[in-house]
Protein backbone atom coordinates (compact mmCIF):
# COMPACT_ATOMS: atom_id res chain seq x y z
CA UNK A 1 0.00 0.00 0.00
CA UNK A 2 2.67 2.08 1.11
CA UNK A 3 4.77 1.33 -1.91
CA UNK A 4 1.41 1.58 -4.35
CA UNK A 5 1.11 5.47 -2.46
CA UNK A 6 4.46 6.97 -2.18
CA UNK A 7 6.72 5.37 -4.80
CA UNK A 8 4.66 7.83 -7.52
CA UNK A 9 5.68 10.81 -5.90
CA UNK A 10 9.23 10.21 -6.53
CA UNK A 11 8.54 12.21 -10.15
CA UNK A 12 8.43 15.08 -7.46
CA UNK A 13 10.81 14.73 -5.08
CA UNK A 14 13.37 12.15 -5.45
CA UNK A 15 13.30 10.86 -1.82
CA UNK A 16 10.32 8.92 -2.56
CA UNK A 17 13.15 6.65 -4.81
CA UNK A 18 13.44 4.60 -1.75
CA UNK A 19 10.50 3.14 -1.60
CA UNK A 20 11.54 1.51 -5.46
CA UNK A 21 14.41 -0.72 -3.68
CA UNK A 22 13.67 -4.06 -2.16
CA UNK A 23 16.55 -4.13 0.40
CA UNK A 24 14.59 -0.85 1.69
CA UNK A 25 11.23 -2.03 1.93
CA UNK A 26 12.10 -5.36 3.04
CA UNK A 27 13.93 -3.67 6.39
CA UNK A 28 10.92 -2.05 7.48
CA UNK A 29 8.22 -4.77 6.24
CA UNK A 30 10.78 -6.92 9.05
CA UNK A 31 10.47 -3.69 11.47
CA UNK A 32 6.72 -3.17 10.96
CA UNK A 33 5.84 -6.77 11.42
CA UNK A 34 8.20 -6.86 15.13
CA UNK A 35 6.78 -3.94 16.20
CA UNK A 36 3.04 -5.07 15.75
CA UNK A 37 3.66 -8.37 17.21
CA UNK A 38 5.74 -6.46 20.54
CA UNK A 39 3.08 -3.83 21.16
CA UNK A 40 0.18 -6.14 20.80
CA UNK A 41 1.49 -9.01 22.50
CA UNK A 42 0.45 -8.59 26.05
CA UNK A 43 -3.46 -7.45 25.31
CA UNK A 44 -3.63 -10.54 22.52
CA UNK A 45 -2.06 -12.95 25.08
CA UNK A 46 -4.65 -11.76 27.77
CA UNK A 47 -7.71 -12.05 24.96
CA UNK A 48 -6.61 -15.62 24.67
CA UNK A 49 -6.79 -16.25 28.16
CA UNK A 50 -10.36 -14.40 28.57
CA UNK A 51 -11.50 -16.77 25.45
CA UNK A 52 -10.50 -19.67 27.38
CA UNK A 53 -8.23 -20.55 24.62
CA UNK A 54 -5.39 -22.65 26.52
CA UNK A 55 -2.94 -25.15 25.89
CA UNK A 56 -4.25 -28.88 26.96
CA UNK A 57 -1.46 -31.05 27.43
CA UNK A 58 -2.02 -35.32 25.58
CA UNK A 59 -0.63 -38.07 27.70
CA UNK A 60 2.14 -38.70 25.00
CA UNK A 61 4.72 -36.03 26.20
CA UNK A 62 7.36 -35.86 28.86
CA UNK A 63 5.42 -35.01 32.38
CA UNK A 64 7.79 -32.00 32.53
CA UNK A 65 4.79 -30.56 30.22
CA UNK A 66 2.19 -30.97 32.84
CA UNK A 67 2.81 -26.82 33.84
CA UNK A 68 2.82 -26.02 30.83
CA UNK A 69 -1.16 -26.69 30.83
CA UNK A 70 -3.18 -23.58 30.35
CA UNK A 71 -0.92 -21.47 28.78
CA UNK A 72 -2.60 -19.46 26.22
CA UNK A 73 -2.40 -20.72 22.69
CA UNK A 74 -3.28 -19.74 19.07
CA UNK A 75 -0.41 -17.13 19.41
CA UNK A 76 -0.03 -18.03 15.60
CA UNK A 77 -3.13 -15.09 14.62
CA UNK A 78 -0.71 -12.65 16.36
CA UNK A 79 1.98 -14.16 13.76
CA UNK A 80 0.01 -14.36 10.84
CA UNK A 81 -1.53 -10.66 11.39
CA UNK A 82 1.48 -9.37 11.63
CA UNK A 83 2.74 -10.89 8.23
CA UNK A 84 0.06 -10.02 6.83
CA UNK A 85 -0.31 -5.98 7.49
CA UNK A 86 3.28 -5.21 6.65
CA UNK A 87 3.23 -7.41 3.32
CA UNK A 88 0.10 -5.30 2.56
CA UNK A 89 1.80 -2.02 3.67
CA UNK A 90 5.23 -2.52 2.01
CA UNK A 91 5.09 -5.10 -0.91
CA UNK A 92 4.01 -4.81 -4.80
CA UNK A 93 0.71 -5.95 -4.27
CA UNK A 94 0.68 -7.07 -7.76
CA UNK A 95 3.14 -8.85 -7.57
CA UNK A 96 2.11 -12.93 -8.21
CA UNK A 97 4.64 -14.14 -5.31
CA UNK A 98 3.49 -12.48 -2.35
CA UNK A 99 -0.18 -13.66 -3.02
CA UNK A 100 0.75 -16.90 -3.43
CA UNK A 101 2.78 -16.60 0.43
CA UNK A 102 -0.95 -14.87 1.38
CA UNK A 103 -2.63 -17.45 -0.07
CA UNK A 104 -0.55 -20.33 1.78
CA UNK A 105 -0.27 -17.95 4.92
CA UNK A 106 -4.04 -17.62 5.75
CA UNK A 107 -5.17 -20.79 4.03
CA UNK A 108 -2.85 -23.13 6.28
CA UNK A 109 -3.38 -20.80 9.37
CA UNK A 110 -7.28 -21.28 8.77
CA UNK A 111 -7.16 -25.21 8.84
CA UNK A 112 -4.31 -24.88 12.19
CA UNK A 113 -7.34 -22.67 13.49
CA UNK A 114 -9.56 -25.44 13.57
CA UNK A 115 -7.62 -27.75 14.62
CA UNK A 116 -6.17 -25.46 17.34
CA UNK A 117 -10.48 -24.49 18.18
CA UNK A 118 -11.22 -28.36 18.61
CA UNK A 119 -8.68 -28.80 20.59
CA UNK A 120 -9.04 -25.78 23.22
CA UNK A 121 -12.55 -25.21 22.95
CA UNK A 122 -14.33 -28.51 21.85
CA UNK A 123 -11.75 -30.40 24.31
CA UNK A 124 -11.26 -33.10 21.43
CA UNK A 125 -7.26 -33.73 21.65
CA UNK A 126 -7.51 -35.44 18.60
CA UNK A 127 -8.20 -31.87 16.67
CA UNK A 128 -9.38 -32.31 12.61
CA UNK A 129 -9.25 -35.68 11.51
CA UNK A 130 -5.49 -36.38 10.02
CA UNK A 131 -6.90 -37.38 6.46
CA UNK A 132 -9.30 -34.53 6.07
CA UNK A 133 -6.29 -32.23 7.23
CA UNK A 134 -3.78 -34.09 4.92
CA UNK A 135 -6.57 -33.48 2.08
CA UNK A 136 -7.23 -29.80 2.31
CA UNK A 137 -3.25 -29.11 2.71
CA UNK A 138 -2.55 -31.04 -0.57
CA UNK A 139 -5.50 -29.40 -2.13
CA UNK A 140 -4.48 -25.56 -1.44
CA UNK A 141 -0.79 -26.67 -2.15
CA UNK A 142 -2.03 -28.27 -5.49
CA UNK A 143 -3.41 -24.87 -6.87
CA UNK A 144 0.09 -23.61 -6.09
CA UNK A 145 1.83 -25.90 -7.75
CA UNK A 146 -0.56 -25.33 -10.64
CA UNK A 147 -0.12 -21.32 -10.46
CA UNK A 148 3.70 -21.89 -10.64
CA UNK A 149 4.20 -23.96 -13.53
CA UNK A 150 2.15 -21.94 -15.34
CA UNK A 151 3.88 -18.63 -15.08
CA UNK A 152 5.55 -18.10 -18.47
CA UNK A 153 9.25 -19.44 -18.40
CA UNK A 154 9.17 -21.13 -15.08
CA UNK A 155 11.15 -24.24 -14.99
CA UNK A 156 10.23 -27.39 -13.92
CA UNK A 157 13.78 -28.39 -12.71
CA UNK A 158 15.38 -28.79 -9.25
CA UNK A 159 18.40 -27.40 -9.02
CA UNK A 160 20.96 -29.34 -6.48
CA UNK A 161 22.93 -27.20 -4.69
CA UNK A 162 26.96 -26.86 -4.39
CA UNK A 163 26.80 -28.14 -8.26
CA UNK A 164 26.65 -25.17 -11.20
CA UNK A 165 24.64 -27.52 -14.11
CA UNK A 166 22.98 -30.76 -11.99
CA UNK A 167 19.26 -30.30 -12.04
CA UNK A 168 16.45 -32.67 -12.70
CA UNK A 169 13.32 -31.77 -14.94
CA UNK A 170 10.24 -32.93 -13.31
CA UNK A 171 7.86 -32.12 -15.98
CA UNK A 172 4.66 -33.54 -15.21
CA UNK A 173 5.61 -34.45 -11.48
CA UNK A 174 6.62 -30.84 -10.46
CA UNK A 175 3.31 -30.47 -9.19
CA UNK A 176 3.04 -33.72 -7.31
CA UNK A 177 6.36 -32.21 -6.29
CA UNK A 178 5.25 -28.70 -4.96
CA UNK A 179 2.41 -30.13 -2.83
CA UNK A 180 4.87 -32.78 -1.06
CA UNK A 181 7.51 -30.25 -0.47
CA UNK A 182 4.78 -27.45 1.25
CA UNK A 183 2.91 -30.22 2.83
CA UNK A 184 5.58 -31.87 4.39
CA UNK A 185 7.53 -28.50 5.15
CA UNK A 186 4.11 -27.33 7.03
CA UNK A 187 3.64 -30.54 9.26
CA UNK A 188 7.62 -30.52 9.80
CA UNK A 189 7.47 -27.05 11.43
CA UNK A 190 4.05 -28.18 13.47
CA UNK A 191 5.79 -31.53 14.59
CA UNK A 192 8.48 -29.57 15.70
CA UNK A 193 6.47 -26.97 18.13
CA UNK A 194 6.99 -28.96 20.87
CA UNK A 195 9.07 -26.85 23.32
CA UNK A 196 9.26 -23.22 24.35
CA UNK A 197 10.52 -21.30 21.12
CA UNK A 198 12.11 -24.25 19.84
CA UNK A 199 9.32 -23.70 16.53
CA UNK A 200 9.71 -20.45 16.16
CA UNK A 201 13.51 -19.69 15.95
CA UNK A 202 14.20 -21.94 13.41
CA UNK A 203 11.42 -20.40 11.23
CA UNK A 204 12.81 -17.09 12.31
CA UNK A 205 16.17 -18.29 10.92
CA UNK A 206 15.11 -20.27 7.60
CA UNK A 207 12.85 -17.49 6.50
CA UNK A 208 16.02 -14.91 6.79
CA UNK A 209 17.74 -17.26 4.76
CA UNK A 210 14.98 -17.81 2.04
CA UNK A 211 14.77 -13.66 2.01
CA UNK A 212 17.97 -13.81 0.71
CA UNK A 213 17.45 -16.66 -1.87
CA UNK A 214 14.40 -13.86 -2.89
CA UNK A 215 16.60 -11.00 -3.24
CA UNK A 216 19.31 -12.79 -5.61
CA UNK A 217 16.69 -15.11 -7.39
CA UNK A 218 14.87 -12.06 -8.61
CA UNK A 219 17.86 -9.23 -9.26
CA UNK A 220 19.48 -10.29 -12.74
CA UNK A 221 22.83 -9.29 -11.50
CA UNK A 222 23.17 -10.46 -8.82
CA UNK A 223 21.36 -14.29 -10.18
CA UNK A 224 23.51 -13.78 -13.09
CA UNK A 225 26.97 -13.37 -11.07
CA UNK A 226 26.18 -15.87 -8.60
CA UNK A 227 25.00 -18.50 -11.40
CA UNK A 228 21.30 -18.81 -9.55
CA UNK A 229 18.05 -18.97 -12.08
CA UNK A 230 17.03 -15.36 -12.42
CA UNK A 231 12.86 -15.45 -12.12
CA UNK A 232 11.65 -11.92 -12.35
CA UNK A 233 9.34 -10.30 -9.89
CA UNK A 234 10.41 -13.29 -7.22
CA UNK A 235 12.67 -10.39 -5.28
CA UNK A 236 9.26 -8.95 -4.15
CA UNK A 237 9.09 -12.29 -2.37
CA UNK A 238 11.84 -11.06 0.34
CA UNK A 239 9.45 -8.55 1.68
CA UNK A 240 7.07 -11.16 2.60
CA UNK A 241 9.98 -13.12 3.97
CA UNK A 242 10.89 -10.18 6.07
CA UNK A 243 7.80 -9.27 7.25
CA UNK A 244 7.66 -12.95 8.31
CA UNK A 245 11.13 -12.34 10.18
CA UNK A 246 9.97 -9.56 12.24
CA UNK A 247 6.54 -11.08 13.20
CA UNK A 248 9.10 -14.16 14.36
CA UNK A 249 11.00 -11.94 16.33
CA UNK A 250 8.17 -10.22 17.91
CA UNK A 251 5.96 -13.51 18.91
CA UNK A 252 9.58 -15.19 20.11
CA UNK A 253 9.63 -12.25 22.75
CA UNK A 254 6.83 -13.78 24.40
CA UNK A 255 6.75 -17.27 23.31
CA UNK A 256 10.70 -17.82 24.85
CA UNK A 257 11.03 -20.09 27.92
CA UNK A 258 8.80 -19.75 30.31
CA UNK A 259 6.50 -19.02 27.69
CA UNK A 260 3.49 -16.66 28.37
CA UNK A 261 2.11 -17.89 24.56
CA UNK A 262 2.31 -20.86 22.01
CA UNK A 263 1.42 -20.50 18.57
CA UNK A 264 -0.71 -23.27 17.98
CA UNK A 265 -0.84 -24.96 14.71
CA UNK A 266 -2.43 -21.65 13.53
CA UNK A 267 1.07 -21.03 13.79
CA UNK A 268 3.12 -23.92 12.98
CA UNK A 269 1.25 -25.06 9.59
CA UNK A 270 1.59 -21.48 8.39
CA UNK A 271 4.71 -21.14 8.52
CA UNK A 272 5.77 -24.22 7.65
CA UNK A 273 3.75 -23.97 4.50
CA UNK A 274 5.40 -20.58 3.56
CA UNK A 275 9.00 -22.06 3.73
CA UNK A 276 7.56 -24.80 1.39
CA UNK A 277 6.42 -22.09 -0.94
CA UNK A 278 9.21 -19.76 -0.37
CA UNK A 279 11.58 -22.57 -1.25
CA UNK A 280 9.89 -23.56 -4.51
CA UNK A 281 9.56 -20.04 -5.95
CA UNK A 282 13.51 -19.83 -5.55
CA UNK A 283 14.24 -23.06 -6.99
CA UNK A 284 15.76 -23.92 -3.78
CA UNK A 285 13.35 -26.92 -3.07
CA UNK A 286 16.59 -29.53 -2.48
CA UNK A 287 18.25 -26.33 0.05
CA UNK A 288 15.27 -26.54 2.31
CA UNK A 289 16.58 -29.79 3.42
CA UNK A 290 19.53 -28.22 4.57
CA UNK A 291 17.87 -24.47 5.68
CA UNK A 292 14.82 -26.68 7.44
CA UNK A 293 17.74 -29.25 8.80
CA UNK A 294 16.21 -29.01 12.37
CA UNK A 295 12.53 -29.74 11.07
CA UNK A 296 14.08 -32.56 8.92
CA UNK A 297 15.63 -34.25 11.85
CA UNK A 298 12.11 -34.08 14.04
CA UNK A 299 10.64 -36.18 11.31
CA UNK A 300 12.94 -38.39 10.73
CA UNK A 301 13.62 -39.50 14.44
CA UNK A 302 9.28 -39.73 14.53
CA UNK A 303 9.75 -42.06 11.50
CA UNK A 304 12.81 -43.80 12.85
CA UNK A 305 10.66 -44.21 15.93
CA UNK A 306 7.44 -45.63 14.62
CA UNK A 307 9.38 -48.01 11.98
CA UNK A 308 11.70 -49.84 14.44
CA UNK A 309 8.88 -50.01 17.08
CA UNK A 310 6.70 -51.98 14.57
CA UNK A 311 9.59 -53.71 13.06
CA UNK A 312 11.02 -55.09 16.59
CA UNK A 313 7.59 -55.40 17.74
CA UNK A 314 7.39 -53.12 21.22
CA UNK A 315 11.54 -51.81 20.87
CA UNK A 316 12.54 -48.27 20.91
CA UNK A 317 15.59 -46.20 19.10
CA UNK A 318 15.07 -43.01 21.34
CA UNK A 319 12.86 -42.43 24.56
CA UNK A 320 10.42 -40.42 22.97
CA UNK A 321 10.16 -38.69 19.84
CA UNK A 322 10.17 -36.37 18.44
CA UNK A 323 13.56 -36.07 19.55
CA UNK A 324 13.49 -32.99 21.65
CA UNK A 325 11.36 -35.07 23.90
CA UNK A 326 14.11 -37.31 23.94
CA UNK A 327 16.62 -35.33 25.13
CA UNK A 328 14.29 -33.97 28.08
CA UNK A 329 13.95 -37.17 29.07
CA UNK A 330 17.83 -37.80 29.30
CA UNK A 331 17.55 -34.92 31.66
CA UNK A 332 18.45 -31.86 29.21
CA UNK A 333 17.13 -28.56 30.73
CA UNK A 334 14.28 -27.36 28.50
CA UNK A 335 16.21 -24.21 27.54
CA UNK A 336 19.29 -25.92 27.19
CA UNK A 337 17.78 -28.18 24.30
CA UNK A 338 16.05 -24.96 22.37
CA UNK A 339 19.48 -23.17 22.39
CA UNK A 340 21.01 -25.82 21.04
CA UNK A 341 18.73 -26.70 18.46
CA UNK A 342 18.86 -22.46 17.40
CA UNK A 343 22.70 -22.62 17.13
CA UNK A 344 22.55 -25.74 14.92
CA UNK A 345 19.66 -23.75 12.68
CA UNK A 346 22.12 -21.11 12.71
CA UNK A 347 25.04 -23.03 11.37
CA UNK A 348 22.74 -25.05 8.84
CA UNK A 349 21.34 -21.47 7.49
CA UNK A 350 24.90 -20.42 6.98
CA UNK A 351 25.43 -23.39 5.26
CA UNK A 352 22.85 -22.90 2.47
CA UNK A 353 23.72 -19.05 2.12
CA UNK A 354 27.27 -20.38 1.75
CA UNK A 355 25.93 -22.20 -1.82
CA UNK A 356 25.64 -18.48 -2.90
CA UNK A 357 29.39 -19.49 -4.03
CA UNK A 358 30.09 -22.93 -3.67
CA UNK A 359 28.61 -23.41 -7.34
Amino acid sequence: MLYHLLYPLHIQSTFFNVFKYITFRSIYATITALVIALVLGPWFIRKLSEMKLKERISGDVPKTHSGKSGTPTMGGILIIFGIAVSTLLWADLTNLYVWMGMIILLSFGFIGFVDDYIKTIKGNMMGVPGKVRLLAEFAIAAVIGYVLVNIPGFDRSIVFPFFKTVSLNLGALYIPFAMLVIVGSANAVNLTDGLDGLAIGPCTIAAATFLVFAYVTGNIKAAGYLQFPYLPGVGELAIFMGAVVGAGMGFLWYNAYPAQVFMGDVGSLSLGGILGTAALVTKQEILLLVVGGIFVMEVVSVILQVGFFKFTKGRRIFRMAPIHHHFELKGWAEPKIIVRFWIIAILLAMVAVSTLKLR
